[in-house]
């Protein structure tokens, strides 16, 4: 009897997560960098190999059907294999030159690792750096990044860590708000002032609740979830905003407020699979991001000379 295994490729097993994971070919097909009618090909074929029907096509979107919610586990295996295999692969080339990926979040990537990526290209000329600015989580085990800063300590197996400081938060208005609207004396004056906030995420909210300034959403008149945005609507004088200090260090038109307000910093991780860890270029890169970002946390003002 055929082996329906034997027919199955790769490329049909990745179509089949891919809209698994997004229920549309056109999301599927932008994520795996394909066209719609090649995925949706590819589909067909994986069905064909196996026999069976994965996906109920509706007006919405595609669903797993039963046979494709009990083969999914499997074929996620495969996915985490063959990322596994290529990362072992990665970790045997040896060579000082070619490219290391770097995953960050908005406010990191913007304000704080342009410099140290430019003194990086000067001291490291063969090494190409690629920025992956997002506040999402990137996977190294797919090679989505091949070093990640993050705001908290991964927990994905395989992958090592480096804990290189905890970034300092502070309370910070426009020197042109203030000006119009008064230097609050306290956090209570500050209350009466407007606050830029977030849109959809609710960390603010919560780290507000937890210095017991109880606020909702519509409290803020002005919100983003765009970290980046979210500065330049402070520093423009759309209200007072929370700001990290080694990012806003040198900004000459923002004021901290209240700085012996105790607000909790986050920590700032250093992260890469085990295997591209060994790689040399990017054990560089990461000794050179280590020790700057380490700078830049214990002096703030390092950033702006």
């Amino acid at each position: 009897m055929d082996n329906p295994l034997s027919s199955l490729d790769w490329s049909l097993v990745q179509a089949f997560l891919a809209v698994a994971e997004t229920g549309s070919l056109s999301a599927a097909a932008r994520q795996v960098g394909t066209s719609q009618p090649t995925l949706g090909r590819q589909v067909q074929r994986m069905e064909a190999s196996l026999g069976l029907t994965l996906f109920h096509r509706r007006a919405r979107g595609f669903d797993l059907t039963r046979q494709g919610q009990i083969i999914l586990p499997a074929a996620q295996m495969m996915q985490e294999a063959a990322g596994r295999m290529a990362l072992v692969a990665a970790g045997q080339d040896l060579a000082l030159e070619g490219v290391v990926r770097i995953t960050a979040s908005d406010v990191v990537s913007h304000f704080i690792l342009p410099e140290i990526l430019a003194d990086l290209r000067h001291s490291e000329p063969g090494v190409q750096i690629e920025l992956v600015p997002t506040d999402t989580t990137e996977n190294l085990l797919f090679r989505a990044a091949d070093i990640a800063i993050r705001m908290y300590r991964p927990e994905q197996l395989d992958v090592i860590t480096r804990h290189v400081g905890d970034m300092e938060i502070g309370i910070f208005g426009a020197q042109k708000y203030l000006d119009h609207a008064g230097v609050p004396a306290t956090i209570g004056d500050a209350m009466k002032l407007d606050f830029v906030g977030f849109d959809r995420n609710d960390q603010m909210i919560h780290a507000m609740a937890a210095l017991g300034l109880g606020v909702s959403r519509d409290w803020f008149p002005v919100r983003t979830d765009d970290q980046a945005a979210y500065w330049h609507l402070v520093r423009a004088g759309c209200g007072l905003g929370i700001g990290q200090l080694a990012a806003v260090a040198g900004d000459k038109t923002v004021v901290r407020l209240f700085p012996d307000l105790a607000i909790p910093s986050p920590p700032i991780w250093l992260t890469a699979h085990e295997a591209m860890r060994k790689t040399p270029r990017v054990r560089r890169v990461w000794d050179f991001l280590a020790l700057r970002l380490q700078e830049a946390i214990l002096d703030p003002r390092a950033q702006a000379r």
